[in-house]
């Protein structure tokens, strides 16, 4: 049975696509749930509309995502942190305190589940990020974490 999606579905689509799933799968789970509707002329009229309305904000997204990765590239961010004399932390610096001082530094909002800290960050000085705000966008963000006084 073809039908077309209204939300993304994981591994299944994204909103607007036309599949064919079994009639059980349609019927039992999909329509009920408003996750899919059956695919008539009409229907697959309004799909298409979904699809470039899909496409327009994705590419939206990209280059907003572009704009804060060359902004954010240049940019060193400072975070403070409790550090004993010898310059290891108590505790760790975690991508819940990146996003902090992103937003604190810049007035740009990261997504902490969007950071990627490699190796705990666990000492005083430069360390470096992966940030990934869009699937086809990453960068590397430096911070400097500093021992609060």
């Amino acid at each position: 049975m073809d039908v077309i999606l209204r939300e993304d579905v994981g591994p299944l689509g994204h909103k607007g696509d036309v599949v064919n799933v079994s009639d059980g799968y349609a019927r039992n789970y999909l329509v009920p749930k408003g996750l899919a509707m059956a695919a008539n002329p009409g229907a697959v009229r309004q799909a298409g509309d979904m699809q470039r309305a899909r496409q327009q904000r994705d590419t939206r997204e990209r280059e907003a995502a572009e704009l804060l990765a060359r902004k954010l590239s240049a940019a060193r961010l400072r975070v403070k942190a409790k550090a004993g004399i010898d310059g290891k932390l108590f505790g760790s610096i975690t991508a819940a305190d990146v996003a902090r001082a992103a937003e604190k530094q810049t007035n740009e909002e990261l997504d902490k589940r969007r950071i990627h800290i490699p190796d705990t960050i666990k000492s005083v000085g430069l360390h470096e990020v992966t940030v990934r705000p869009h699937p086809e966008v990453e960068f590397k963000l430096t911070i400097e974490v500093v021992a609060e006084t």
